[in-house]
């Protein structure tokens, strides 16, 4: 999460990064050691999350495409081993594997499902030896024809260092002064400072390219990908495939102005911020809307959009891409660049409302995070307005709303391969909501509500919003969807798979300067899949539910019901308070009901903090620890834990030890194993 308006978010620093090895030492052995011979599966394997479908029926987004993993598709390659470790290729891939290609004629080859006009592509190539990506060819066929030679980049990936991170591979530490767990030491404090290997915790490696491949294939048609002879990519890894059938772009809208009667250019060759300015001026006197035809458009800065209509051909079709391009002095909002964006007016300038944003691509320029910088897609104050079918990719944040603001509805939206936040409603954002939507490769919080306090004024909570029916793939760090204070706030029937570090699937916080939890806050019918990322401060494992008091207790109504949690790489839930408050705030009136834990690498609950909760048919199984790790906070007094369990019956299934949630634990026995083996789970299957 990033606050692109304020100060950087300082309490950033707390979120220090893992991993015991160097980081060129870890991709050394993703390269080399965790790859297993490649095999010939069944072709045309559809996935959601890279679940079976069934595992996910009725939640997450219904997109207009269909998923394929390349693990799961016929290769001459080799698939990468399974793994969750923070800075490797296989952790930040969809299901953690993908396939590596390093030799001209070696494929990856899918076969369709159902018909399909487009692909998007899911991929990693190297970075230069210096920074700032190389581009690579792949050859595309269907139907044993070659299609085209896609062109690939990573200038938009590897980022490295320490929040908010370098695009220098060879740079040293960005902040010498903070707290280094690779060693467990503050480095200018050690005498001889250590000196670390390079490049130094390396991330966000994946991008996507979307290709039309035009004409329509049918069910069974095969499509390969396959490295050229004269590649410039030392290697290719592929993770994925969308298949999708596009419709037609659309021709016209009724009562609208072109942006072409205005001197627009669908070709790109010329800004056409100006014509987009004065087609949306004309609309607005003459009562109408504006449309986009079919074309790229070159836009560099921000259109600021009120009382308006803009629709595109379909985000296929029409494509705004824009230069991130630096402001010869920083802007009022603190912003040292600029970009392409539509951004209603901030609330402090009165904000916007009746906007309505359709059928268009944002392409940004975004390679480097500035949290002062306004480059997202969509930003400002939308009140009374709707965002729907965007496609937005390369910006820093996909949609970063600053309130107050009221009655906004973002649905069927794409945001993918960003530097920041997938989605934030940040401060006093009131009765709004995000549907059906898919937010893939964000840099962090994938999906956020933060009530961000900042005056005395009750404008500050956000209330009454709503996660629903959305899908989170692969945030690189952070959570997959968080909640930062605020009132009667829902998060439901969503998909959140594999999260990489330092947080969870499912997130509720009471930090970041946010207002005190308050009415309710509703967790109701989420899957998430291998979450629980590792938390490199305290070196333990989180869960995929993560319910954390760091500036003040959390004693609102939470409630987690119908809830899946499926191969959890350490817990399922996990409920603490940070160590320098643990005896300061608490976490209770937690309740949840009727959720399955479906494998655990450790415990079912880690309670690390005072407080309470209720268990009511919580059933789980493959549990790899024993069911609850309760060590309250850590005074192992002879009353016991100071966090109590409750058992309202039907809470049934464990593991290794028995019984999850058995007798002997409760109400609140001290069972405290602050690091206990790591079992990993099964893979998921139907209950």
């Amino acid at each position: 999460m990033a606050d692109p308006r304020a100060d950087a978010n300082p309490s950033r620093a707390r979120r220090a990064a893992p991993i015991a090895a160097s980081a060129a030492l870890v991709l050394s052995a993703v390269m080399s050691t965790g790859v297993v011979t490649a095999t010939t599966p069944p072709p045309g394997r559809e996935t959601v999350a890279a679940l079976d479908p069934a595992l996910t029926a009725g939640r997450g987004a219904a997109v207009n495409f269909v998923e394929q993993e390349a693990e799961n598709a016929v290769t001459n390659g080799t698939i990468l081993g399974f793994d969750t470790t923070a800075y490797t290729l296989a952790a930040e891939a969809s299901g953690r594997q993908a396939v590596r290609l390093t030799a001209p004629g070696q494929f990856v080859e899918f076969t369709l499902t159902r018909p399909a006009n487009a692909i998007t592509l899911r991929y990693s190539i190297p970075d230069a030896a210096t920074g700032g990506g190389i581009d690579a060819p792949l050859a595309l066929s269907v139907k044993g024809k070659k299609a085209s030679t896609l062109l690939l980049t990573s200038r938009y990936a590897w980022l490295y260092n320490q929040y908010p991170f370098s695009n220098d591979p060879n740079a040293g530490l960005l902040h010498p002064d903070w707290w280094v767990t690779e060693c467990g030491c503050v480095p200018q404090f050690t005498s001889p400072t250590p000196t670390f290997g390079t490049p130094f915790r390396p991330m966000h490696f994946y991008d996507e390219q979307r290709v039309l491949l035009g004409k329509t294939y049918d069910a069974g048609d095969k499509v390969r990908l396959s490295v050229p002879v004269g590649t410039t990519a030392a290697w290719t890894i592929i993770d994925l495939v969308d298949f999708e059938k596009v419709a037609p772009a659309i021709k016209s809208a009724p009562r609208s102005l072109s942006v072409l009667d205005f001197g627009a250019d669908p070709k790109g060759a010329v800004d056409s911020a100006g014509a987009f300015d004065a087609a949306i001026a004309a609309a607005k006197a003459k009562g109408k809307s504006v449309f986009i035809p079919a074309g790229t458009y070159q836009v560099n800065r921000h259109i600021v959009v009120d009382d308006v209509t803009i629709a595109g051909a379909g985000n296929w079709w029409t494509i705004i891409k824009g230069h991130e391009v630096a402001l010869a002095t920083p802007a009022p909002d603190g912003s040292v660049h600029t970009g392409v964006g539509f951004y209603g007016k901030y609330a402090e300038d009165g904000g916007s409302s009746n906007v309505h944003l359709s059928g268009f691509a944002i392409e940004g320029d975004v390679r480097e995070r500035i949290d002062t910088d306004q480059v997202n897609g969509v930003g400002g104050a939308l009140s009374d307005s709707t965002i729907d079918g965007l496609y937005i990719h390369h910006t820093k944040v996909g949609l970063w709303f600053d309130g107050p603001m009221d009655n906004l509805k973002v649905s069927n939206t794409i945001v993918a391969e960003v530097v920041a936040d997938g989605v934030n409603f940040r401060r006093g954002v009131t009765n709004s909501k995000v549907v059906n939507s898919f937010f893939r490769n964000t840099g962090d919080d994938a999906m956020a509500m933060w009530s961000h306090h900042v005056s005395t004024v009750a404008v500050d909570e956000n209330v009454n919003n709503v996660f629903d029916h959305n899908t989170v793939q692969t945030p690189t760090l952070a959570n997959g969807i968080a909640i930062y204070g605020g009132r009667n706030n829902t998060v439901s029937n969503n998909i959140v798979a594999d999260p990489i570090r330092e947080g969870s699937g499912l997130h509720a916080g009471q930090r970041f300067n946010a207002t005190p939890f308050a009415g309710f806050l509703k967790f109701t019918n989420n899957t998430t899949v291998r979450a629980g990322t590792f938390e490199l401060n305290w070196n333990i494992g989180l869960g995929a539910i993560w319910l954390f008091a760091l500036e003040g207790s959390l004693t609102a109504d939470i409630q987690v019901t119908g809830d899946h949690y499926l191969q959890n790489t350490y817990n399922a839930i996990m409920l603490v308070a940070d160590w320098p408050v643990k005896d300061l705030y608490e976490i209770s009136n937690v309740h949840f009901k009727d959720v399955r834990i479906d494998g655990t690498g450790t415990s079912v609950l880690s309670a690390r903090v005072a407080g309470s909760a209720t268990f009511e048919n919580v059933d789980a199984r493959s549990v790899g620890a024993v069911g609850i790790n309760n060590c309250g906070t850590f005074h192992f007094t002879p009353a016991g834990s100071e966090f109590s369990v409750t058992d309202l019956g039907g809470n049934d299934g464990g593991g290794t030890t028995g019984p999850w949630l058995a007798p002997w634990e409760l109400p609140n026995t001290i069972t405290c194993d602050d690091r206990p083996p790591v079992v990993p789970p099964p893979a998921p299957s139907p209950w």
